[in-house]
């Protein structure tokens, strides 16, 4: 095992720091912890940029040479970073103060301004664009294009100085002023009246469409960069514009023309259009018949230029005509009068239930579009999707994608869950080759296109698609497991998943419990690269390009290797060309490598542990000498943070060894009997060397507790199909007691706190045993025979799969087994509860019906328990809403400093709060 010993003295450091810290953490003090969003890594691997945002407050982009090492910019409020490709310029968007947000009246937030800020990577200076829609970079940073949106006494100006337009443009098509600046000498021009544009990224120029007030002068026109001159290619009332995209070699742009005249969007034809700025010639790319593009479709170059891929759909029927009072005999008309009904029909031959079938419509099937790529050598179109198979995962750089429809199974997901046909589709001609029929498992596709593996039976199958052929590819594999041993859902058991293909076909790569196997599709022949097994380290490869569409023979692999008995996670590296492996970051903790250089061998990873923050490091692909880049929470050393996690050993409701994350208050003295607060949900123990997430939720923040004199404890449970509810209390007082055995646990002071599942949990066990002194439970099921046949109202979706197939692991329908559904619910049991419970709900939950709660919380009422609801107003199963998060988790803390330390209680504790409105 190999210690980089910068790293490891990085945590000696920080480790020796902690230990002298004092400061109990507060509920102010996790505002200011910092977190990356939108991490960028410059194409040659020389610049990293994120916005650091903090979990109150405003955030700060940051710009960071990794040459020097060292922070070269910072821009407040800076938020979603974008590097140009020759990295000369780092541009951020610069977003409202949160005060100004939060001031703001609903109305006026809306248009709060925006700010470009551009960060020169060369000089460090920063140039700032005010009130700005959206930008757009040349390659090599000579050029900005962005649009400023118009202030509202030019907009009452242009309402004066126009009449009513006689051809109307869509309500979302705003129009904007289009500026146009040479960064090398900063001059700027200006066009007024823009709606969509595209920039060359080589220079060439500005492709754009401009909108006269009336519409009778609308144009599609061209800017040529070196010269300012413009060149109106399209010139006719109504034209507009619906997409952009340069070729990326610059001279070849594909948009979408439509027109206004056809004021119907959703059927108003945008013809694909080709334009040589070279030539200045145009050319038309044609559907099939039948087919059009329309205003939703959209346009994306491979990497090389040789494809365009577009989007078109079938031509749709008529809009219907619609009846509407007009006249005293329009009154009495049946037909009119039943036109404004209020009605929606379910029906049992629906494919889905209409609250499913509504959400899918108004999220895809309305503006439902089909790939199709055009090939430039051959200038010839293939359709890749159609109606019968219309789902596909684009690759643009593959020759071969994985296509599937799942229209045959909509109404079984209902109860089953979700399942599809799979098949392989060639880009050169659109071809289908079938795969598999009526799987719950996504194949892997070669990228020849020959061959595809899937799961099926416990074990993977090849299947050769020019022959049709099938044939067991693991079944010899007699020393390796390659079906999940942990699933215990009623459903098909699933398989760990493949790595990938070599990049000619030959060879897939396939996951066993512990290793990466390869298999040569011919021989069938097995090798195994990696030795998991014998130390229960868990290897998988790391995707950093998810353009890439298959391993050199020679190449050399980056792996995740974590251990399941330790919960270390280590990098190392696989040689594909000689097989050795070996291991690059290895520590007490987890690492995690983030982002690759595109054209460089420079890496961003990160190390964490309970008290190190995941801070970035730069490395080669060597990593011989890598050093930390970010640190963004140095204040962790300022605070107790609570003792080193240990792994703590106990048994599952069936003898089954289990593990669970113990971490002891800061200053614990071994001997003490603590207070404990169990946050538990399916598997814990994985969390051993996970920074915490230092937010406020509908989660315990854990170094609040381990910091204010709690222990806190993580652990494994495992559920029995049939019997979820029991099989995981026994699990659970398995767990709570190994902590009461070693000393660790005062028994009279333990918590529960979970939830959607784990809340579920929770509100059960205390109907099992009065081991538990007061327990949180949010967002519960309460009652499994009214949860059955209730609707998962964010998805449209029935619960039922949830219990003959999914989460709830009744594995049975309700007329089948009523008694399952009755044993594993606590409503049924809410006179045998003992233990104080707190319960929470979002009244906007999109996953639980809150009535459940409203159950649970009716039928403790009615037996007179110690019983609490808190009804979040307008929120969904997760908080959402800051002022929410923050009370919800002071109330989880006083609940449990009542009953767990003993605290006096807040008074909406002994007698909640009166409702008055004034």
């Amino acid at each position: 095992m190999k210690f980089i010993h910068s790293l490891l003295s990085a945590s000696i450091m920080l480790a020796s720091t902690a230990s002298a810290a004092e400061k109990s953490l507060q509920f102010e003090d996790v505002f200011d912890f910092r977190y990356a969003h939108n991490t960028v890594l410059s194409d040659d691997g020389q610049y990293l940029s994120f916005s650091a945002k903090p979990y109150r407050g405003d955030s700060e982009g940051q710009v960071y040479d990794l040459k020097l090492n060292q922070l070269i910019a910072s821009v407040p409020r800076g938020s979603k970073p974008h590097i140009n490709k020759s990295a000369t310029w780092v541009a951020f968007t610069q977003t409202p103060s949160l005060l100004d947000k939060e001031t703001a009246s609903k109305k006026n937030k809306k248009n709060l301004p925006k700010n470009l800020v551009l960060v020169n990577t060369q000089t460090k200076q920063q140039q700032e664009f005010t009130n700005i829609v959206d930008y757009q970079l040349s390659d090599d940073g000579s050029w900005l294009v962005y649009r400023e949106k118009a202030s509202d006494a030019d907009k009452e100006s242009d309402a004066k100085d126009s009449e009513q337009p006689s051809i109307t443009a869509d309500k979302e098509d705003k129009i904007h002023t289009l500026v146009i600046v040479n960064l090398n000498n900063e001059n700027t021009l200006r066009i007024e009246h823009i709606g969509n544009y595209g920039l060359s990224p080589t220079n060439k120029g500005v492709l754009f469409n401009q909108r006269s007030d009336d519409g009778s002068k609308n144009r599609i026109s061209f800017l040529e960069l070196d010269n300012a001159k413009q060149h109106v290619l399209f010139d006719e009332p109504g034209i507009t514009l619906s997409q952009v995209a340069w070729h990326p070699q610059g001279k070849l742009v594909a948009f979408y023309q439509g027109n206004y005249v056809n004021n119907d969007p959703l059927r108003r034809h945008y013809q694909l259009m080709l334009w040589d700025a070279d030539k200045n010639e145009t050319q038309t790319v044609a559907s099939a018949d039948g087919w059009f593009n329309g205003k939703s479709a959209t346009l994306e170059w491979s990497q090389d230029g040789s494809r365009l891929y577009f989007e078109n759909r079938p031509e749709l029927d008529s809009k219907a005509k619609e009846l509407k009072y007009h006249d005293e005999a329009s009154l009495k008309d049946f037909d009119t009068i039943r036109a404004q009904k209020g009605l929606k029909i379910w029906h049992n031959k629906d494919p889905e239930i209409k609250t499913r079938e509504i959400k899918t419509w108004e999220e895809t099937n309305k503006k439902r579009h089909y790939k199709a790529v055009y090939h430039i050598n051959g200038q010839r179109v293939a359709q890749l999707t159609d109606e019968q198979v219309p789902n596909l995962t684009l690759n643009t750089e593959a020759q071969f994608l994985l296509a599937s429809n799942d229209t045959p199974y909509l109404k079984q997901t209902m109860y089953k869950g979700f399942y599809e046909d799979y098949y392989a589709v060639q880009v050169a001609t659109g071809a289908k080759h079938f795969i598999v029929k009526e799987s719950p498992f996504q194949p892997s596709l070669s990228p020849t296109g020959t061959h595809a593996v899937y799961f099926e039976d416990s074990q993977v199958w090849l299947k050769d698609l020019h022959e049709q052929k099938v044939a067991p590819l693991t079944a010899a594999v007699r020393e390796a497991i390659f079906a999940d041993d942990k699933h215990d859902y009623p459903q098909p058991q699933p398989g760990y998943g493949s790595a990938g293909w070599q990049q000619d076909g030959s060879i897939v790569y396939v996951y066993s419990k512990y290793d990466i196997w390869a298999f040569d599709v011919k021989t069938l022949q097995a090798k195994r690269l990696t030795q998991g097994r014998e130390t229960h380290t868990q290897y998988r490869v790391v995707q950093l390009d998810d353009k890439k569409v298959g391993f050199n023979q020679d190449e050399s692999l980056i792996l995740e290797a974590h251990n399941l008995d330790n919960k270390q996670t280590h990098v190392a590296t696989l040689s594909l060309a000689n097989g050795t492996l070996t291991t690059n970051l290895a520590d007490k903790a987890r690492f995690d490598v983030v982002k690759k250089a595109k054209n460089a061998d420079q890496i961003i990873f990160t190390k964490q542990t309970y008290h190190q923050f995941p801070d970035f490091w730069h490395s080669n692909l060597n990593f011989d000498k890598p050093q930390r880049v970010t640190d963004l929470n140095p204040q962790v050393s300022h605070f107790a943070w609570g003792q080193k996690p240990e792994l703590v050993q106990y048994k599952g409701y069936d003898g089954e060894d289990l593990q669970g994350v113990l971490i002891k208050p800061a200053g614990y003295k071994k001997g003490d009997k603590v207070p404990v607060v169990i946050y538990f949900y399916r598997y814990m123990s994985q969390r051993m060397y996970d920074f915490p997430k230092m937010e406020l939720n509908h989660r315990p923040n854990f170094p609040m507790f381990t910091s204010n004199g709690y222990a806190l404890f993580l652990p494994d449970i495992r559920f029995e199909i049939g019997h979820p509810g029991r099989s995981s209390t026994q699990t659970m007082i398995n767990a709570a007691q190994k902590l009461i055995d070693i000393g660790v646990a005062h028994p009279d002071k333990i918590g529960l706190q979970g939830h959607s599942w784990a809340g579920y949990q929770s509100a059960f066990m205390v109907t099992q045993t009065d081991m538990f002194k007061a327990v949180v439970s949010g967002a519960p099921v309460s009652n499994m025979t009214s949860a059955y046949s209730g609707i998962r109202l964010k998805t449209g979706l029935a619960r039922q799969f949830q219990y003959e197939t999914g989460q709830s692991r009744i594995g049975k329908t309700l007329v089948e087994a009523p008694e399952l559904y009755i044993e594993n619910s606590p409503v049924f049991f809410a006179d045998k509860v003992n233990t104080p419970i707190l319960i929470m709900f979002g009244d906007e939950d999109g996953a639980v019906p809150w009535q459940e709660g409203i159950q649970y919380y009716l039928a403790l009422r009615r037996y007179d328990k110690d019983a609490i609801f808190l009804q979040y107003e307008g929120e969904p199963h997760h908080l959402k809403q800051f002022p929410n998060q923050l009370d919800f988790s002071i109330r989880i803390m006083e609940y449990f400093d009542h009953y767990l330390k003993g605290v006096p209680a807040a008074s909406w504790i002994t007698q909640g709060e009166a409702y008055k409105a004034e």
